[in-house]
């Protein structure tokens, strides 16, 4: 089976364009990002898969299961490529199995159009994302709210271990300063059963969330305190269905999702915030 990994940098899951002319690689991944943010209403958003019978995505779950019992498998539904379903790995990637099970391949999966090669399932789960936290609760976030008007939203999955992420909290104030409402969820990229989710847990838990998670993210020996009935495990359950696979990854109230690190003054160019 192919080595399943989680990485803190993605690879940019945006339409690549065959046009690219040679330029800085801080000024491609500008505009990647310009892309991302406006690929919801660039591209078609690909039909959601149908659904197998019960009786073969119980079959195919439990054959996948009997050779790696560690894992959990979801089937989704068929897959744009005739043949194939889309199988979710709880907290990993999608992989593409075969209608008898017998092979599979993990990665990303491109459509091929007259100018552009564009990943059909980071387009199929804009539409998921953006209906999600449409209508999500936020109870279970940890947010850090402008004291004046929200004039946009950020919701971030996020790692207290993860450089980036802890990066990306220092611009925080800068962000509520422009009037970004920045709404965290819990990803542990080391899994359930680590440290990583210990500590993170412990900021879900704390009394005074915030400043318990700035705490951690800023290397303070914070004492874990893993309540019962902490949403980290479902929010990493959710990353992982929503495509997230590294941290910070930021999930944009138009389902579009932006990997890694971006600065405040990224965020105030996207969002035409000064």
């Amino acid at each position: 089976m192919a080595a399943l990994t989680v990485c803190e940098h993605h690879r940019d899951k945006f339409v690549i364009n065959l046009s690219l002319k040679r330029g800085s690689i801080k000024a491609l991944f500008a505009a990647a990002v310009l892309c991302l943010v406006t690929l919801a209403s660039a591209v078609t958003v690909a039909a959601e898969p149908s659904k197998p019978s019960k009786d073969a995505a119980a079959e195919l779950e439990k054959r996948f299961s009997q050779v790696r019992p560690d894992l959990s498998f979801t089937v989704l539904g068929e897959a744009l490529v005739p043949g194939f379903y889309e199988v979710q790995i709880q907290g990993g990637p999608v992989l593409y199995v075969s209608h008898d099970g017998n092979y599979f391949f993990d990665g990303s999966l491109y459509q091929v159009t007259a100018s552009q090669f564009v990943d059909v399932r980071d387009l199929a789960l804009i539409k998921r994302r953006r209906d999600l936290f449409a209508t999500r609760r936020t109870d279970d976030m940890i947010i850090f709210k402008p004291e004046g008007e929200t004039k946009a939203i950020i919701n971030v999955f996020t790692d207290v271990d993860c450089g980036y992420c802890r990066k990306l909290h220092k611009e925080v104030p800068e962000l509520m300063a422009m009037g970004v409402e920045v709404r965290y969820l819990a990803y542990p990229r080391a899994g359930i059963d680590s440290d990583s989710f210990r500590k993170i847990a412990t900021a879900w838990c704390a009394k005074s969330p915030q400043e318990t998670l700035t705490d951690i993210k800023n290397g303070d020996n914070v004492p874990f305190n893993v309540c019962s009935g902490n949403p980290v495990a479902e929010h990493y359950r959710l990353g992982g269905e929503l495509g997230v696979t590294g941290t910070p990854a930021i999930v944009l109230m138009d389902g579009t999702m932006i990997p890694g690190y971006q600065t405040a003054k990224a965020f105030a160019k996207m969002f035409g915030l000064k």
